[in-house]
Parts: structure tokens; C-alpha cells; sequence
């Protein structure tokens, strides 16, 4: 993991953010987590990189609004938004390392948790640079529907992410990141790509309306058919069918070094949108010059479901997909970005 350090701040009344040495021990206690037997497939990792996912994506190039600064999901306004369902889980199991290294703010630790989860699930060393801060309020929440909806498809992921400032390269890059956000842990690196090419992909209409693409290995029995089925998003499937987007999948489905190394690239621009630094490095963001690096006090321990999701609101493909899941057991690609 690279980490650059911001400059050291000469008011009092400015918070800096913290050394080298502090954000290395951060780093050492997120490793120590990450390790979650009763969670998931047993590790916290892919919710974490998930959660640094959805709070710097909701950029806009065009209004200069959202990104990864302010920590706005301790909000209901963002917290609640249906794309963001689960990822209490995320914020709770960081919780502990907020409680033991309260400096660090939370939109630092949102991000730095994603880049030392990638890393330690045999991804590629990603810079990343402190210096976000935490919103006092939620009145620079930016507004929800900015995030990656799977159950759409190429015209859909420019839209989402030519907003953020992103090519197609780029996009076909990023969306490895569901790799090690959303998949088992045998289907990383290059492999996602691989699999993408090296299956024939049938489409399946779920009882509730959802579209997505499945895999059956025809060899198996027909009970353990159910258990091995593979699945891809409608968003995943486009980025064979797009001849731009098709393109970067063959290459990085033969090159994975090419693949990680594009990967850092666009996975630490993701986590610096928003962010707007001088030439030492130092966040000069309105909310930064005015507060400083402020670091917000805990919320809870415990993984509360947002009111919005509660409501039991429908639009977004997250919690359809996660029943379905449940009921074809193991998977390859869990749910998209």
C-alpha cells in the first residue's frame, strides 16, 4: 500500500490529518479485521471495497459535487439511498478502528479500508492520500441515482460514468472492481475477464421481474447443478457486447499484469474524486479550508438498516439479487457496483 501524507497544518484551529506512522498502524488494525467468519464468505473485504466504491461514486464533473470527501453515508439522505443496502454492515465492522484511532476521519478510513482489503485479497498496491474530512451536516449530500444500476446496460455505464470523468478504458477497469467487491475469492484477478469470455451466458427473468445471465455446468448433476451456477449482470454481459468496451476485456483477460496495473490506476482516481488538493497535496475544499481535518464522533457498533430501506423501497437491483442469491448458494459475481 502506498500512502503519500498531507503537509502538517500550522493552526490549531485547522486540524491536520494524520502521519505516515499513525495511518500505518490504521492500516495494520483494518488488516486485522478483515477476517470475518460468521460474515458473508467469511471476510469483510469485499463490503469494504464496496463501501469506498459508493462514497466516492457519486461524483459529478459537471457540478463539481459528490465524491469521496464529507463521509456523507452517516447521513439518512445518502446512507439510505437503496443502492447503498448492506453496507451498514461496512461502516459497523469499522467502527472498532474509528473507536480506537479517533483522529482518522471517516471518509479516510472509508477509503484507506478499501485499499488495504484489495491488497490483502491478492489485488495490486493502490496509492491513496489522507486528508478528507467528515460533514458537519448533510446539506452537501449529492442527490441519489448516481450510482451503477447491474439490471442496465452499456448507454447506462457511459452515462454513470462519463459523469465521473471516466473512458471506456476506464470503465472496463473499474468494473474489476467487482471482482474484489462482489466476488468469491477464486475469481480475481484477470479471471472475472476470463470468465466473461469463456462461458456461454443465457439469460434468466427471476419471479420478480429481474433480468440477469447465468452459467450451468451441463457435466454436473442436476443437484449440484443449482449449487455451481455462475452469474453476470445485464451490465456485466455489455461490456462483451460493446465493441469499445470489448476490446479492454480481451486484453486484460490475457494480460493481468496490464489489468492490475490499470486497475491501481483508475481504482486511486475513483477514491480522489471530489478531492481537490494545492500542490503540496493538501485538500483545499471549501469544507477543509473552513474546518480543517475534523474528524466525526462514532455513531454506532452496531449494522442499522437505514429508514429508506426499511421501507422496503424496490428500483434498485441490491436486494432483489441477494435473495436470489441465497437460493443458488455459491455464486462468481455476487452483485455489480
Amino acid at each position: 500500500m502506498s500512502i503519500s501524507p498531507q503537509p502538517k497544518s500550522s493552526s490549531s484551529d485547522h486540524p491536520s490529518a494524520p502521519s505516515a506512522s499513525q495511518l500505518s498502524q490504521v492500516a495494520a488494525a483494518i488488516k486485522s479485521l478483515l477476517r470475518q467468519p460468521d460474515y458473508d464468505d467469511g471476510s469483510a473485504g469485499p463490503v469494504l471495497v464496496r463501501l469506498a466504491w459508493h462514497s466516492a461514486g457519486t461524483y459529478c464533473k459537471d457540478t463539481n459535487t459528490g465524491g469521496s470527501n464529507g463521509a456523507g453515508m452517516r447521513y439518512e439522505a445518502e446512507g439510505g439511498d437503496p443502492a447503498n443496502a448492506g453496507l451498514q454492515h461496512a461502516r459497523a465492522f469499522l467502527e472498532p478502528i474509528k473507536a480506537q484511532f479517533p483522529f482518522i476521519t471517516y471518509a479516510d478510513l472509508w477509503t484507506l479500508a478499501a485499499v488495504v482489503a484489495i491488497r490483502e485479497m491478492d489485488g495490486p498496491q493502490i496509492s491513496w492520500k489522507p486528508g478528507r474530512t467528515d460533514f458537519t451536516d448533510d446539506s452537501r449530500i449529492p442527490p441519489r441515482g448516481r450510482l451503477p444500476d447491474g439490471a442496465k446496460g452499456a448507454d447506462h455505464l457511459r452515462w454513470i460514468f462519463y459523469r465521473m470523468g471516466f473512458n471506456d478504458q476506464e470503465i472496463v477497469a473499474l468494473s474489476g472492481a467487482s471482482i474484489w467487491a462482489g466476488a468469491t475469492v477464486t475469481a480475481r484477478g484477470s479471471k472475472a475477464n476470463g470468465l466473461l469470455k469463456m462461458h456461454d451466458w443465457k439469460k434468466k427473468k427471476l419471479a420478480n421481474g429481474m433480468e440477469q445471465f447465468v452459467y450451468v455446468d451441463e457435466d454436473l448433476e442436476p443437484e449440484e447443478q443449482e449449487e455451481e451456477t455462475l452469474m453476470m449482470l445485464p451490465t456485466d454481459i455489455a461490456l462483451l457486447e460493446d465493441p469499445s468496451f470489448r476490446v479492454w476485456v480481451d486484453r486484460y483477460a490475457e494480460d493481468k499484469n496490464l489489468f492490475f496495473r490499470d486497475f491501481a490506476a483508475v481504482f486511486a482516481k475513483l477514491l480522489e474524486l471530489g478531492i481537490r488538493r494545492d500542490k503540496d497535496g493538501t485538500v483545499v475544499n471549501e469544507e477543509n479550508l473552513v474546518n480543517g481535518y475534523r474528524s466525526a464522533p462514532k455513531k454506532s457498533d452496531v449494522a442499522t438498516v437505514p429508514k429508506d430501506q426499511n421501507a422496503g423501497q424496490v428500483g434498485h437491483e441490491a436486494r432483489r439479487l441477494m435473495e436470489e442469491n441465497a437460493k443458488h448458494g455459491k455464486v462468481a459475481i455476487k452483485s455489480k457496483l
